[in-house]
């Protein structure tokens, strides 16, 4: 195992989540390998900030501060890698709570001096307890989750998930940090990508580094009512499309689509040939699932095509190498 210290990254930006944000971070402080401090970034909310500040004012390994750059998750993230202090920055999605040894699996992965990144398994807590019926599992990184295709174990993989991830500091000396514009901002459409985009601009800045995906490394992940539904399902889809639209933009489509043509071509028509095997079969949902599959891809296509068109005109900032202590 890697003795590293490890910070960890918790971006909030609502109260709407307060008992998600504590439940977050008690799982960090609750973990067999101690985190050297958890930092919690609030995106320009006030009111948040100071309840926060607040919280964990008798808690010493628990720092509280304001997003320093524009509104969203990549700056926040920005922010909370230039303020803290570990030679390894881990990432948890504020609702979320990590099982006891996630810090542990990351810290594992860095024993290899050529691993940046190492990544974890993120299972979902579905609000209604149970997934529903038409939902494929090929597609559970629309509810920001582990989705049937990526491979078991400990594995190399081109880009981590960036809700469980973890990277070492010297990852963004190399190739700055993550990209605004990209990922999400609050409540608004729900983007993503970002940590792809960073990933792939790794492996161009350090040729040799290896990133990893290591499933033991587990968080669970809350997934509130509005998104099991078809809408929801349909819109995120639509904005990866635009998402991904982005990526190639900054890194080529060549990598920027590497793993999503072989997910496209291999993963998704299996899970279509499923669906409608149950369909045949009487099982719950068959049908559902596999027409699921194909409004995903064509509703992603449409969001592709249309961010191409807007990507031309430069939307999005990559953060110049660096990424040093405060």
């Amino acid at each position: 195992m890697s003795d590293l210290d490890i910070s960890v990254v918790i971006c909030v930006y609502t109260e709407d989540r307060w008992e998600d944000i504590l439940a977050a971070v008690a799982s960090v402080r609750a973990q067999s390998r101690p985190a050297l401090e958890t930092l919690l970034v609030v995106d320009h909310n006030a009111a948040l900030l100071d309840r926060l500040a607040k919280e964990y004012k008798e808690a010493a390994e628990v720092r509280v501060l304001a997003n320093a750059g524009p509104r969203g998750l990549s700056a926040g993230r920005n922010t909370g890698i230039a303020a803290s202090h570990g030679e390894v920055i881990a990432f948890l999605d504020d609702d979320a709570v990590a099982e006891r040894d996630w810090l542990r699996h990351f810290a594992d992965g860095y024993a290899d001096p050529q691993v940046m990144a190492v990544g974890g398994r993120t299972m979902p807590i579905w609000a209604s307890r149970r997934r529903p019926t038409w939902f494929p599992e090929e597609f559970d990184w629309v509810v920001g989750c582990t989705y049937k295709g990526l491979p078991a174990g400990r594995v190399r993989v081109r880009n981590v998930l960036g809700g469980n991830a973890s990277f070492r500091r010297t990852a963004f000396e190399a190739a700055g940090g993550f990209a605004t514009g990209i990922g999400r901002d609050g409540d608004k459409r729900p983007l993503g990508c970002e940590e792809t985009e960073l990933c792939i601009r790794l492996t161009r800045a350090r040729p040799d580094a290896v990133l990893l995906i290591d499933d033991r490394a587990v968080i669970h992940h809350r997934v509130p009512e509005a998104r099991e539904h078809f809408g929801y399902f349909r819109t995120r889809t639509y904005a990866e499309g635009l998402s991904k639209a982005l990526v190639a933009r900054s890194v080529g489509a060549d990598k920027g689509l590497e793993s999503e043509r072989r997910y496209a071509t291999r993963v998704l028509p299996a899970g279509v040939a499923r669906g409608l095997r149950d369909a045949l079969l009487a099982r719950p949902g068959g049908a559902g699932r596999a027409g699921a599959i194909v409004a995903g891809v064509l509703t992603a296509a449409g969001g592709y095509v249309v961010g191409s068109v807007r990507a031309r005109k430069g939307a999005f900032v990559v953060p110049e190498p660096g990424g040093g202590r405060d």
